[in-house]
């Protein structure tokens, strides 16, 4: 009975959780290959080609430590950000955390594309990463059964469909 009482109060913060957590995943989805493509022009610069393969050559262990450098280095950022908020400076604070947000998605997008090789040689990080897939995959999966994503999707094609034949109309009249 208590556990079921519990459960009922537990189920809209679940949700809201749940809710949470695929909007970042789906920032984090639309954003990792865009930026990754903006990484892999940067790479063709001879230095970052060089540290590039430095990268891919690096033991398991050594990878992981690559990959989570970038985090401590956003750290620092993200609490003067806090400050510029508490200071006053909203707007500038955000700015600050969504351009953090965006540069360490890029850098860690490509670090881990560059790692991932030495990182599943690494039994438990094989493991968990394959539970991450199959958790990422399934909340991904819930929110694209949803009536909101399913009208947002119908709404875009839409939007994208009018666009073109504006744009067609616009080139006749050119014409």
């Amino acid at each position: 009975m208590i556990a079921a009482m519990l459960k009922l109060l537990l189920s809209p913060l679940r949700w809201t959780l749940r809710f949470v957590l695929a909007l970042v995943i789906l920032f984090e989805e639309w954003g990792w290959e865009p930026l990754q493509r903006v990484m892999a022009r940067l790479g063709r610069l001879p230095v970052i080609r060089h540290l590039e393969a430095a990268v891919r050559r690096l033991p398991p262990y050594l990878a992981l430590l690559v990959l989570l450098v970038p985090s401590l280095f956003l750290l620092p950022v993200k609490l003067l950000a806090l400050w510029l908020i508490g200071q006053g400076h909203a707007a500038m604070g955000l700015g600050v955390i969504l351009s953090a947000k965006l540069v360490g998605t890029a850098v860690v997008a490509h670090l881990f594309a560059l790692t991932q090789p030495a990182l599943l040689r690494l039994d438990w990080f094989r493991r968990l990463y394959a539970r991450w897939v199959e958790w990422k995959a399934g909340l991904l999966a819930w929110v694209r059964s949803s009536g909101v994503w399913r009208t947002a999707r119908a709404l875009k094609l839409r939007l994208r469909r009018l666009s073109r034949v504006w744009r067609r109309s616009e080139a006749r009249r050119a014409q």
